[in-house]
């Protein structure tokens, strides 16, 4: 009985001493195995691994995941034209070298958190102090942020960091030259606004006197037509009164004189002081004569 119960006892050392010698490695981390406290390997394989029992050796992980660096509040920074900008940045970053990173902040990531944003503000100087606000800000966004990504990568090498990717959440002037600024912006909206209203003016001054020309040519030719028509008109009437005329002399006389009383005598009231004799009463006379007989 008491060999059992040594046996058991013996056994149960046994797997206690084997469970610490065994360790497992995740996807996600880094193992560091420690002999004595000084540094012996880095695993970075997941799976199952052996080491020597603790005080011997003993395990440390660390995080292989990429991790942000996402500072607080915005850096002030000056730009080339001595104008004040409010830059919020955050960095994607990831252990590359876990012994490096281990010497240099004995695995504390707030300690390489610090030293990342100490060296992102330097970078992020040197990055804008040679721009100008509208490079910043539009047309060398891209260029900046892969120049900040390229000189912190630089910096951070020797401490185990590789940088992934930097980027600026937001860029704001400084609120005392802020209103400044907006004053300017809209002086000139106000301004390219005043320009086009002047061009919308002058063209439509320019529509307005082509159209006037173009009515005044239009009416032209249309009166010239109408001239013409009539005049062809008037010719042909006359052709017409000439021929029926030439056809029997004396009953256009006729007919003329009766259309001459007809306009001389259409009013009651109308008064002619006319010699009897004259030519204008021949139709008359004659048809008095005529009845006469």
């Amino acid at each position: 009985m008491r060999k059992l119960s040594s046996l058991i006892v013996g056994l149960l050392v046994v797997l206690g001493i084997g469970q610490m010698c065994i360790y497992t490695v995740g996807e996600r981390e880094y193992a560091m195995v420690f002999a004595l406290g000084e540094l012996k390997h880095v695993v970075d394989e997941p799976g199952i691994h052996f080491k020597l029992p603790p005080p011997l050796q003993n395990v440390v992980y660390l995080d292989k995941r990429l991790l942000t660096l996402d500072t607080s509040g915005a850096d002030l920074v000056q730009t080339s034209e001595k104008k004040n900008l409010m830059i919020d940045t955050f960095v994607k970053w990831r252990i590359g070298n876990p012994r490096l990173y281990w010497v240099s902040f004995q695995g504390s990531e707030r300690a390489a958190s610090d030293r990342l944003a100490a060296l992102l503000r330097d970078v992020l100087n040197i990055a804008v102090n040679k721009r100008t606000v509208n490079q910043i800000t539009s047309s060398e966004r891209e260029k900046a942020m892969s120049e900040i990504s390229e000189l912190l990568q630089a910096r951070v090498k020797d401490v185990g960091i590789d940088i992934v990717d930097v980027r600026m959440k937001r860029v704001d002037f400084t609120p005392e030259i802020s209103e400044s600024v907006y004053s300017r912006m809209e002086a000139e909206r106000k301004r390219v606004a005043s320009e086009e209203r002047s061009k919308g003016a002058a063209q439509a001054e320019r529509i307005r006197a082509s159209a006037d020309r173009q009515s005044e040519v239009i009416l032209a030719e249309a009166y010239r037509d109408a001239q013409k028509t009539k005049g062809e008109g008037d010719g042909e009437a006359a052709r017409i009164y000439a021929e029926a005329f030439g056809a029997d002399p004396e009953f256009a006389r006729f007919y003329r004189s009766l259309e001459a009383y007809r306009s001389s005598f259409s009013q009651k009231s109308d008064v002619m002081v006319v010699d009897p004799s004259a030519d204008f009463f021949t139709y008359l006379k004659k048809e008095k004569a005529e009845a006469a007989k």
